[in-house]
């Protein structure tokens, strides 16, 4: 079973490369610890944190996961080593911004959503199905797979 995850507040950057990736990451950057706590708990997402009071708590000693680097790109190394993740596997199937996996969406009706050179050279499209974020491979997905494959030191 593919896991889960919770990001706490000081994490975020993690997350963001986490769902570029494709993983399940909820982040939000103002969290209660009670409240993260709560959310991981109860919807079985593992914590991501670097917060040592936050893994002490008896509601959390199953389902916490010490982050223990200060720079993202070591943060994910550490996670993807750690949670045996595939990083090409689901790469580019989530939103950025709302975690949601992300629906492909029919070339006609972003006409007017897209710009018109992109309209015209591009054939795939896809939706985020709560925050209707529309994605497209364009230059900066090459970039994110070349940054990607230096950190985790992929060929």
């Amino acid at each position: 079973m593919e896991k889960i995850f919770i990001a706490d507040a000081m994490l975020g950057r993690l997350a963001k490369w986490m769902r570029i990736i494709g993983c399940d990451v909820e982040y939000f950057s103002e969290i209660s610890d009670n409240e993260i706590s709560e959310r991981a708990f109860h919807r079985g997402r593992v914590i991501l944190t670097r917060d040592t009071r936050l893994i002490r708590r008896k509601i959390n000693r199953e389902n916490c996961f010490f982050v223990k680097y200060d720079h993202y790109q070591d943060q994910l190394k550490q996670v993807v080593k750690a949670f045996s993740i595939d990083p090409m596997e689901n790469l580019f199937t989530r939103c950025l911004l709302c975690n949601k996996k992300l629906l492909n969406i029919d070339k006609i009706s972003v006409a007017d959503s897209v710009p018109e050179y992109v309209y015209y050279t591009k054939d795939i499209f896809k939706t985020c199905p709560s925050c209707n974020r529309l994605y497209w491979k364009a230059t900066h997905k090459n970039n994110v797979v070349k940054q990607l494959k230096k950190i985790l030191e992929l060929k």
